[in-house]
């Protein structure tokens, strides 16, 4: 069986620590035999074998090359070849090196390379539990997404390699069918309520014919080339011809397999399970203990895991009534919650009003970062909605990061397909969580931090990074921001969605609650809309385990707040200790409690 992730391995790791990019045949092994004692050459050449077997994952990192026109190998032989790379890394790693002789930084990336060669060690056996198409990720919308968003045209080359990519298409989604339908046969295939979904995408996109997403992004950009004097004739017939030939590239190669793929979605559809939880699969109960370790970087148990959930419930619902008692509601917590998702004030009538709002609270907050901050990111950060080829099916709001070598931005995407789902409640905390001080100044400074190894600046652990997004939220209070009380209410409806997180996605996939279930516990517990819930409902059942790591990364990094304050005192400093955080980039959260209690020691 083949596994294919469009996206780099490093970005994808940072929410999925499955997703790895699929290597090229010709990849090299690592430039680990060369003579030099410094671990760090160990390290580059283990990323550079990497990158050798990803060109989408060099394009992630802003690299133009002679694969930049090619996509990712599908193969088994690629998964192992990944595989035996890292695991070959590690025993050369300790081989070579003992940890007593190296520095305090070398010392830790050797600690965190063995803990990624353990993680990827444990989810290896499951490689093949991934579902491929699903109503929020798959080539059918990721492909589209990574030519707009990630393939840059400075020169005809670039248009030519994007033309390639066109025609790659077809192969590459060949493929994966192939992939896909020898999995749903083996029974590994979401429920059948994601199908439709997934159906009205590919007939969407089919539908647009010539006037498609992609055809549209690749005339815009061949069409904005530079023109150097005297080169106008030349380019304009260069132009003609690669519109031409995109135009055929996608008759002849993409659009047959996007028809061959709807067709197999459709057969799927016929035989899907109706039952959401991954406890169906072979050993499902083990492969969520091995997802749940991985996302929270922790032992807890799915039960421990669902009453933490059930305890922060439970507190958040007190200082939501404290809330409501200040604006002068009358009523249940319920009714309240009935109020705020329904009531016209507290939704936008147009996408301009929204980004202008949004716009406006990270302006305020980007100017306020200084005081509780020492580092700061050089990338800068916009935001952009989602685009209408991946809204209706998107998420609510995700981040991309910058490319290093500052060609790209870091990028917060707000999906405004139904503005009835975007609160003005939420908007300051969402904001937060996804661009300043949350995904942008850690991710950002992360791709900054250029003495540490590629691994550590474009890997991740899903609890330290979403943990981060969480605990900013909240830090914008700190900062004194949500001087509204609704806005100080969605806050805390945000971090109430998190908790409920850790009891909806355990209730799904280890205690058998069906989608409805999950539905019902959330509209109850939650002022959030009805869309918003059935969205995050399907989100949890196709994603496994990813969302129980925002929270309890979160409570993690309030305790080391409150450790460090109660022990340090006056000598505590908020700055120094966000950059004790940020500037060793993301770490398991045991070893954030150690470097917390390091710098600890060296205040005191």
């Amino acid at each position: 069986m083949r596994r294919f992730v469009l996206l780099c391995a490093s970005v994808i790791a940072l929410a999925n620590p499955i997703g790895a990019a699929a290597l090229a045949e010709n990849a090299t092994e690592p430039a680990a035999e060369s003579s030099d004692t410094n671990i760090n050459t160990l390290f580059d050449g283990y990323d550079a074998a990497r990158l050798a077997m990803s060109p989408t994952a060099k394009a992630y990192r802003g690299i133009r090359d002679e694969d930049y026109g090619k996509w990712d190998e599908v193969s088994d032989a690629a998964d192992e070849r990944e595989h035996r790379l890292l695991l070959d890394t590690v025993a050369q790693m300790r081989a070579r090196f003992d940890q007593a002789n190296l520095t305090t930084q070398e010392a830790l990336s050797y600690r965190l390379f063995e803990r990624l060669a353990a993680r990827a060690e444990s989810l290896y056996p499951y490689r093949e539990y991934g579902f491929l198409f699903d109503h929020r990720r798959g080539a059918h919308t990721s492909i589209p997404a990574f030519l707009i968003n990630i393939h840059r045209v400075d020169s005809v080359e670039d248009a030519e390699a994007y033309l390639a990519r066109i025609q790659g298409i077809g192969p590459q989604l060949d493929a994966l069918i192939a992939e896909s339908r020898e999995r749903a046969d083996a029974g590994v295939m979401p429920p059948d309520w994601v199908y439709p979904y997934v159906i009205a995408d590919l007939e969407n996109l089919i539908a647009a014919g010539d006037e498609n997403a992609v055809l549209e992004d690749f005339e815009a950009k061949v069409m904005a080339l530079p023109v150097g004097e005297g080169e106008t004739i030349e380019l304009a017939a260069a132009a003609t011809m690669l519109l031409g030939a995109a135009e055929q590239a996608w008759e002849r190669s993409a659009l047959p397999a996007y028809n061959r793929l709807l067709a197999e979605m459709k057969r799927q559809q016929a035989i899907a399970p109706t039952d959401d939880g991954v406890w169906r699969l072979p050993d499902g109960e083990q492969y969520y203990a091995a997802l749940l370790k991985s996302y929270t970087t922790t032992e807890l148990t799915a039960d421990e895991i669902h009453e933490i959930g059930l305890r922060e419930v439970d507190r958040i619902h007190t200082e939501m009534r404290a809330i409501m008692a200040k604006v002068g509601f009358e009523g249940s917590l319920q009714e309240f919650f009935e109020f705020t998702r329904t009531d016209d004030r507290f939704f936008y009538t147009s996408r301009e009003d929204y980004l202008r709002d949004a716009q406006a609270k990270l302006d305020a907050m980007e100017a306020k970062l200084p005081e509780f901050f020492g580092r700061l990111p050089k990338a800068p950060m916009i935001i952009k909605p989602v685009e209408a080829f991946r809204e209706k099916s998107a998420g609510k709001a995700f981040y991309q990061s910058p490319a290093p070598d500052g060609s790209r931005p870091g990028t917060y995407y707000v999906n405004l397909y139904n503005l009835r789902d975007m609160s003005k409640n939420e908007l300051e905390a969402l904001a937060y969580h996804e661009g300043f001080p949350g995904h942008h100044l850690q991710r950002a400074l992360q791709t900054e931090l250029g003495d540490l190894p590629p691994f550590r600046r474009f890997g991740g652990w899903t609890a330290y990074t979403e943990g981060w997004g969480l605990y900013t939220e909240e830090l914008g209070k700190d900062m004194g921001f949500y001087e509204d009380a609704y806005s100080d209410f969605g806050r805390l409806g945000m971090e109430l969605w998190r908790a409920c997180r850790l009891v909806v996605d355990t209730g799904i996939h280890s205690k058998r609650w069906s989608r409805e279930e999950a539905i019902a516990y959330l509209s109850e517990n939650t002022p959030n809309p009805q869309g918003d819930v059935v969205k995050a409902i399907e989100r949890y059942i196709t994603t496994p385990g990813q969302a129980t790591a925002y929270m309890i990364g979160k409570l993690k990094i309030m305790d080391l707040r409150e450790k460090a304050r109660g022990q340090l005192g006056e000598k505590f400093d908020i700055r120094g200790f966000h950059d004790t955080i940020l500037i060793n980039g993301p770490v398991p959260l045991s070893i954030l409690e150690e470097n917390i209690d390091t710098w600890i020691a060296e205040t005191r």
